[in-house]
């Protein structure tokens, strides 16, 4: 089941957003954190992420499976001025444990989905160049536009190449 989260919600799934987090952190996927990042720092991070909600900066959406938050994704509505019509993907993850079962794919459904119905026409995300996320982003259809060499540390702390995918969500109507 995919739920966007209001902000009550965020806050009460924030434990819960964490261990998800701190899981992808752990198995190495480079989603901004290093090695280390413990269930606290993650819901410090998710916390700041449900204000965000509140503000309506962000969404929130979160897959579950038996009750269970498995994943998550966040749509950044918060652009400049001159780009209105823009959202970014952030933080996509799934639970180690329920990968291979659709819930990335529902996600990102659900990011666009969002999008449109938040008025936004083109989405941009990054992912580390030869991930599994890379290939979810191509198996969804998402337009691949560039790399950028050396861009982000892995939570080992060795370099890793960033690359860019666009998808244009066709207005609502």
């Amino acid at each position: 089941m995919i739920r966007v989260l209001n902000a009550a919600e965020a806050h009460a799934a924030v434990p819960d957003l964490a261990r998800v987090l701190v899981n992808c952190v752990e198995g190495g996927a480079s989603v901004s954190f290093m090695a280390g990042f413990s269930q606290a720092d993650g819901e410090a991070f998710f916390a700041s992420c449900a204000e965000g909600v509140a503000r309506g900066e962000r969404v929130i959406i979160a897959a579950h499976i038996d009750g269970k938050i498995v994943g998550t994704a966040q749509l950044i509505l918060n652009m400049p001025p001159n780009q209105p019509h823009r959202a970014d993907v952030a933080k996509m993850l799934v639970h180690q444990d329920a990968r291979g079962r659709g819930v990335g794919l529902a996600l990102l459904r659900a990011c666009e989905a969002e999008a449109q119905r938040h008025r936004r026409t083109r989405l941009v995300l990054d992912t580390v160049e030869g991930s599994v996320g890379e290939r979810l982003y191509q198996r969804a259809g998402w337009t691949r536009v560039g790399v950028i060499p050396d861009y982000a540390l892995m939570p080992d702390g060795h370099l890793c190449a960033t690359v860019y995918y666009t998808q244009h969500v066709p207005p609502a109507g």
